[in-house]
């Protein structure tokens, strides 16, 4: 099972400085990503940038669902 710290180091090693909080049942996960590197992106980009971060997870099937919620400080 794809532990939660798994997924927040992975986001947080790609988007240095993000505030990162994911919770999950070890098949559906849940991330809130807070990033000033946000500033000026919609919404689509965001998510965009953060499921860059975890892709590696995502294409080797640990990471099956992950949705997420982002936002600027």
């Amino acid at each position: 099972m794809l532990a939660t710290e798994t997924i927040k180091a992975k986001i947080e090693d790609g988007i240095p400085g993000a505030k990162v909080e994911v919770s999950g049942d070890g098949y559906k996960y849940e991330a809130v990503v807070v990033s000033d590197k946000f500033e000026g992106l919609n919404t689509m980009k965001q998510h965009q940038m953060v499921y860059a971060t975890v892709n590696e997870l995502i294409t080797s099937g640990e990471l099956h669902a992950l949705s997420l919620k982002t936002a600027t400080e």
